[in-house]
């Protein structure tokens, strides 16, 4: 560790956000730039943030979907936490990811759950796809990769080719490239969660 982590870690007391707890839930295939961006950036404001899956034990991460990555374990299973347990939520993308997630019951009433609460969520790339599932899209305005734009408007969403979105206590992004200001953004809304 270097000292600009060690000044980091002495005043993480005083990040934005300190006391909230954000939940990423992702399974096997989730794009692992997707999922360690946005951890190492709520992280390094004070947030605590938990690997939600389908299972317990590890998930393995993808590059570009066809690559293998590392290895991520898992905190918590979808089935035996709630969004009450939780400030925020994540949700990246990878094809196959949140084609799991979305064949779920339980991760698709989570995140149903989840949104409905008015807690904020980011979803970046593929990762819209949950939900569409969860039938929470409808008159909501975001961004997503483009091969899920048409999922979204066939759910009754409207899609724009922005960088970063915020509709209410959605944040969304495009791919992998935008996650600088998606992990700016969605510091924002989750402090202003704390703040309100």
């Amino acid at each position: 560790m270097n000292s600009a982590d060690d000044d980091r870690l002495a005043g993480a007391d005083d990040s934005r956000l300190t006391g909230l707890t954000v939940a990423i839930l992702a399974t096997n295939g989730v794009e692992e730039v997707e999922l360690v961006e946005p951890r190492r950036a709520l992280e390094q404001e004070g947030a605590t943030v938990r690997l939600i899956s389908l299972e317990a034990g590890e998930i393995q991460a993808m590059k570009q979907d066809v690559n293998e990555a590392g290895r991520y374990a898992v905190d918590g299973v979808v089935s035996e936490v709630s969004p009450d347990d939780f400030d925020g939520l994540v949700l990246p993308g990878g094809t196959t990811n949140p084609d799991q997630l979305r064949q779920d019951g339980q991760a698709v009433g989570f995140v149903r759950d989840f949104v409905t609460s008015g807690r904020p969520v980011g979803v970046i790339c593929h990762g819209p796809w949950t939900l569409v599932e969860a039938d929470v899209v409808r008159d909501r305005t975001l961004t997503s990769y483009p091969s899920v734009r048409t999922d979204i408007r066939n759910a009754g969403g409207t899609v724009v080719d922005q960088e970063v979105v915020v509709d209410g206590n959605l944040v969304s992004s495009r791919n992998p490239d935008d996650l600088p200001a998606f992990c700016d953004v969605l510091i924002e809304v989750f402090a202003s969660r704390r703040a309100g």
